[in-house]
């Protein structure tokens, strides 16, 4: 059982343009995520759905002004980002950064011995990095490049969903995963979301700016930002209208 909960969340940014140097980019976001559940984030540019993923992470660009980010009760606001990530949050970002002279598969058990308390023996570690590099269509002689160095933008993609399943963590925030990628490395990047979601007690949330990963990762729960809140939640119906006549009703409304 997991539950991720984000209640009133209310964070700015430093901004030279911004009146007293600060501009205010959530206003009060609430969702709760709870086990077994997909929610998917949509908004126009600037609405606060990266915002809301590298504030639970714990970005230090960021800074929190109010509510509670609680993952099974307890406050992640309180928490360290690598405390957050033992805790059980995992975030894939929308531009992974690369790290030059740190193998993927150092990184790998490293991150894994942090989450854990203890290493992965190595034997079946190794098998098991493999496996999830040939899930997503990578050589497992990926695990032996530094990481994200010199990876194209879909392998990029591809090589966060591996961490994924093997980090295997509470609760997944996936900052729009699907940017960049072609519809065959969309449709790989979908499997392995999926086989996450039907493992049991694992939750997720989705931020795209398309509807067309939607097709294949079914949210059970839709919900549009429009200036720093949650404008409107409903399920595939809302989906649908995006993808007929975008945000334009939203916007209008938020002005």
């Amino acid at each position: 059982m997991s539950t991720l909960e984000i209640k009133d969340l209310h964070v700015t940014v430093a901004d030279e343009n911004a009146e007293g140097g600060v501009k205010e980019i959530l206003k009060g976001v609430t969702l709760t995520i709870r086990d077994g559940e997909t929610h998917a984030i949509m908004g126009p540019n600037g609405s606060g759905k990266s915002t809301t993923a590298y504030s639970i992470a714990g970005h230090p660009k960021y800074t929190i002004t109010g509510g509670e980010v609680l993952l099974d009760g307890q406050n992640l606001l309180e928490l360290s980002p690598d405390a957050r990530a033992r805790a059980g949050l995992f975030l894939a970002m929308q531009y992974p950064v690369e790290v030059p002279g740190v193998s993927m598969a150092n990184f790998l058990r490293t991150a894994k011995t942090a989450l854990d308390g203890e290493a992965p023996k190595l034997r079946t570690w190794v098998k098991d990095v493999n496996t999830a590099l040939e899930q997503m269509h990578l050589d497992p002689a990926f695990s032996q490049r530094s990481v994200n160095e010199g990876f194209s933008g879909g392998e990029k993609k591809r090589a966060e969903i591996a961490q994924l399943d093997l980090l295997d963590p509470k609760v997944a925030v996936l900052d729009e995963i699907d940017s960049g990628l072609d519809i065959d490395a969309l449709k790989v990047v979908s499997e392995g979301i999926n086989r996450f979601r039907e493992r049991p007690g694992k939750g997720l949330l989705l931020i795209t700016h398309y509807t067309r990963i939607l097709r294949y990762v079914k949210p059970d729960f839709i919900h549009v930002f429009v200036d720093g809140h949650v404008a409107e939640t409903g399920g595939e119906e809302l989906g649908e209208e995006l993808e007929a006549n975008g945000y334009d009703r939203f916007s209008k409304a938020a002005v």
